[in-house]
């Protein structure tokens, strides 16, 4: 019996989540001691099938259809459902949206219990994992004969030493099974550090009162710094940021060296998103926000004050 990792790819590029993920992975192969494989599906892969041999994984499984490009879950589910009569003890997917588009599809069909937002590997089947918005962490027991997981990239960090290139099997593509299609796709372009894996993210709340003021105020703060941009929901809600920045529990999951909170309260909803962060800094004029009861560093004062006084000064 093996590990079974199923890799998040866009276009012709492995997703950095995916290496967090294989880390889990490695962790859990210490109970089961049994082999790590990464499945890479989708279509045109040269690099990404590159970049996935020399990931750390004992061996490479290749997917490559025309109807796998738009990583429809339907499609994908099947080629995950073949492989899993092969031997496979554990399915791993990323806790991101791919992951939560294509794994309970699959636990599903296999007709077992599916465990999201893994954080700790306790055993071959025991599984920490957060509820009630993060604010408690559950210990829970796997009983299935395949477990399926999804990870959460955050609490698994990805090892950076050089691997040897592993070596990469061709597999069954089921047939198109012509049940969706993906008929666009717009992602906003940015040079900024991507949200997920940025090491600074600075983010926004309500409390900045319109999109102008999310603009002039936080896109120079996080340009000046390096920084990601983030949102709480309130503020994606209003409009101020789009959909792809919002943080917590129904946006991202990030934990950055350094998360600058700037005008958020600090919902449950948006601490089960970056609690996790090394250093959070906050700024709010409400001094029993409850942001600043995880924040490092707590400024009591006026957004509007604080922030045009950060970006004069050297």
């Amino acid at each position: 019996m093996s590990i079974l990792v199923i890799a998040d790819v866009l276009d012709d590029a492995v997703l950095s989540s995916t290496h967090n993920t294989i880390a889990a992975a490695r962790q859990l192969s210490r109970f089961t001691n049994t082999d790590v494989h990464l499945l890479v599906a989708g279509h045109q892969l040269e690099t990404a099938v590159e970049s996935a041999a020399s990931s750390g994984v004992d061996k490479v499984l290749l997917a490559d259809a025309a109807h796998l490009a738009d990583r429809g879950a339907e499609n994908l589910a099947a080629v995950v459902l073949g492989l899993s009569q092969s031997g496979y003890s554990h399915l791993l997917f990323g806790a991101n949206n791919f992951g939560k588009n294509v794994a309970p599809r699959v636990a599903a069909k296999l007709d077992v219990a599916q465990f999201s937002d893994v954080v700790a590997v306790k055993g071959e089947a025991v599984f920490d994992r957060p509820i009630y918005a993060g604010n408690i962490m559950a210990t829970v027991e796997a009983f299935d004969s395949i477990k399926v997981l999804t990870v959460r990239s955050t609490a698994f960090p990805a090892g950076t030493e050089a691997c040897n290139a592993s070596p990469v099997e061709p597999c069954v593509v089921p047939e198109d099974r012509f049940m969706s299609r993906v008929t666009s796709r717009q992602a906003a372009v940015s040079d900024r550090p991507d949200l997920s894996s940025a090491p600074i993210v600075v983010s926004g709340g309500r409390g900045l009162g319109s999109k102008d003021n999310y603009t002039t105020l936080l896109e120079p703060l996080a340009d000046k710094l390096g920084a990601a941009l983030g949102a709480s929901r309130a503020a994606v809600d209003a409009g101020y940021a789009s959909n792809e920045r919002q943080v917590g529990q129904t946006g991202k999951i990030v934990a950055p060296d350094i998360y600058v909170a700037v005008g958020l309260s600090g919902a449950i909803q948006h601490l089960a998103g970056m609690r996790d962060s090394r250093i959070i800094v906050a700024i709010n004029s409400d001094k029993d926000a409850p942001i600043f009861g995880v924040a490092n560093y707590g400024l009591v004062a006026d957004l509007f004050d604080v922030v045009p006084q950060w970006l004069t000064s050297t």
